[in-house]
């Protein structure tokens, strides 16, 4: 007689750990010592082995001893020579993939960290720095004191919440609407049940505290130092702000009538409502001797060489909104656009009726997305979206659902081949397209494609919009001598441009197209080293008490989402589509906080621009 299986219930039971498990994995703090993450990774091989095979068996625990006597600073000269022959010994002997999957781990290690193996060996230590940190402060680019503003929004103090997100971040409106919150990625909440919503929670600190209603941190006397601010979008904005409150004098020249660069022209109304953006850069503008040339083109308006003349340092910030376009015929045909260029358009008032038309859009990222959803509130009558492979969806997931939702279709594995126009009016006709399928992993562990062998179709469209990228109008600077490779103006990681006295650079035009919070710490970070640069260590002081951390019971609590407008209606206009949080829902979720700066981390140190 057949019975069921009493594994069953035991399988779900590992199954309910391993989902544990893997929380655990997710949220490895950054800092930590990688040779020690790498071997906790062997010792899961380990578990798995089925014993069967003696390389696997006996040669991962080899493995694992040595890399045991590493890190304790026991391990002899040799030991790395022998470790790695053991290890190409295990990966082309073992019987299946647990052994080898198991040694290549530590190969990639030996590579990866050479240096941390050879710190190991000769000075029985981890490299300098390497040390367990906050995660979210870590995480963050601008490396805001996130448990320090949600204490201030449980304690219901949004204004000193604010105060305390523009210690090291003079948007806190942007980017509590738009910030890809890199800070939830490792967070330490993920131990208990799920990474705690900051970016929900920086939205209701500013929807409850108006960002130009709180005062900025009293300035410092004047320096008589003049700066040049070349672009006034997040990045230039930020770096006027510091550099305004330590005393200098900063002139912003700006090539459109209003400031805002990227987050004004580049993402819609419905993500982020001008009006809000409008109270950051007032609070950026009120703080300090900040003065604005609008209309004001480099190069044409005013060359380089006057500044550099003018003012004692200068910082570009120019950013990349120029949209690009794909190497091929016919790519500036009529309705042929750049998704950068087709939302800035539409920022700029331009009335454009999709009604009827069939839109296609190449490529997967946060604009792409925009450009998608925008297309949706034009009214077009379908959306495809095509992209080579699945690595190419780089935005955010919440904003594909969102587009997904609203009625935009994907479809991957498509090559994109070339445009079909019509002969009389150069307008596009149809794209097309070639089936691609999967293929092995690069080096960087990113899927490759190869065509298949199903031919290529055509797929008709009315209005084709690339999402391939943008690249900065760094020209006019080249030619004045700015080292410029590609487009990209050449600065090291304090912003200081190549071989150019009192002259920074960063931002987008600087590491190409980023985020909005990449942007600001580059400007937050050139802030500070101009100011060294001009012979000051100005500090900009928080006139903001952090309440002190009290224990966590650690009970598990779900994670308060944002929710937005039913899909039916927010496609029908430009309106925000984000709800804003209850109080209740504030309350918890700021409550959920571990507050990792004074426990389980150790208190948050390091200076400004880290």
């Amino acid at each position: 007689m057949r019975k069921l299986s009493k594994k069953g219930n035991m399988n779900e039971r590992i199954d309910v750990t391993l989902r544990k498990f893997r929380s655990r994995m997710t949220s490895y703090p950054p800092g930590m010592c990688p040779l020690a993450l790498y071997r906790s990774l062997l010792q899961i091989s380990m578990n798995q082995s089925c014993g069967k095979c003696i390389p696997c068996r006996e040669g991962l625990m080899e493995v694992d001893w040595m890399l045991k006597s590493i890190l304790n600073g026991d391990a002899a000269e040799d030991t790395l020579e022998r470790l790695e022959y053991k290890c190409r010994m295990i990966a082309g002997t073992a019987d299946c993939a647990v052994g080898v999957v198991g040694a290549t781990l530590i190969l990639d290690s030996l590579s990866e960290f050479a240096d941390e193996y050879e710190s190991h060996i000769k000075k029985r230590r981890c490299v300098e720095n390497v040390t367990q940190t906050i995660p979210c402060v870590t995480l963050c680019p601008a490396h805001v004191d996130v448990p320090g503003y949600i204490a201030m929004i449980k304690e219901g103090d949004y204004e000193g919440a604010v105060k305390v997100i523009r210690d090291r971040n003079p948007f806190p409106t942007a980017c509590a609407m738009v910030c890809e919150h890199p800070c939830e990625s490792k967070c330490r909440r993920s131990l208990v049940d799920e990474a705690i919503n900051i970016r929900g929670l920086k939205k209701y600190a500013v929807d409850s505290a108006n960002a130009d209603t709180v005062p900025a941190p009293k300035r410092n006397v004047s320096t008589g130092k003049k700066v040049a601010v070349v672009g006034g979008g997040p990045s230039g904005l930020t770096a006027a702000y510091f550099l305004g409150l330590m005393g200098h004098e900063v002139v912003v020249y700006e090539e459109h009538q209003k400031l805002g660069g990227m987050l004004r022209y580049g993402i819609p109304e419905y993500r982020l409502p001008k009006e809000r953006l409008d109270q950051d850069i007032k609070a950026i503008l009120d703080s300090g001797d900040i003065k604005v040339r609008y209309g004001t083109k480099i190069g044409k308006d005013v060359s380089v060489e006057e500044l550099k003349k003018e003012y004692d340092a200068m910082y570009i910030g120019i950013g990349a909104q120029i949209g690009n376009r794909m190497p091929m015929e016919n790519a500036d045909a009529k309705n042929v656009i750049p998704a950068a260029d087709f939302l800035q358009k539409i920022a700029h008032g331009e009335k454009m009726d999709l009604t009827g038309r069939k839109v296609v859009l190449i490529g997967g990222g946060n604009v792409a997305m925009d450009a998608a959803r925008t297309a949706v509130r034009l009214n077009a009558e379908t959306i495809h979206v095509f992209t080579r492979k699945r690595d190419d969806y780089t935005a955010l997931m919440s904003e594909m659902i969102g587009a997904m939702q609203e009625g935009v279709r994907f479809r991957s594995f498509l090559n994109f081949l070339n445009i079909e126009t019509d002969k009389d009016t150069n307008e596009v006709r149809a794209v097309w397209l070639q089936p691609e399928i999967v293929g092995e992993y690069d080096e960087y562990g990113m899927l490759t494609t190869e065509h298949s062998s199903d031919y290529p179709y055509r797929f008709k469209c009315d209005l084709l919009i690339l999402g391939v990228g943008q690249r900065s109008d760094s020209e006019a600077f080249e030619k004045a001598g700015i080292p410029v490779n590609r487009g990209r103006i050449l600065a090291d990681e304090t912003c200081t441009v190549k071989d150019m006295e009192g002259v920074f650079s960063g931002g987008d035009c600087v590491t190409g197209p980023s985020t909005a919070i990449n942007a600001i710490a580059a400007g937050q970070v050139a802030a500070y080293n101009i100011d060294e640069y001009l012979g000051y260590h100005h500090k900009v002081h928080l006139e903001a008490s952090i309440p002190p951390a009290l224990p966590n019971p650690c009970v598990p609590t779900g994670r308060a989402e944002i929710m937005e407008k039913d899909p039916f209606e927010r496609r029908e206009n430009f309106d925000f589509v984000e709800l804003p949080f209850t109080y209740e829902e504030a309350m918890r979720e700021a409550g959920r906080c571990l507050r990792c700066d004074h426990y389980g981390c150790g208190v948050m140190e390091g200076g400004r621009g880290e």
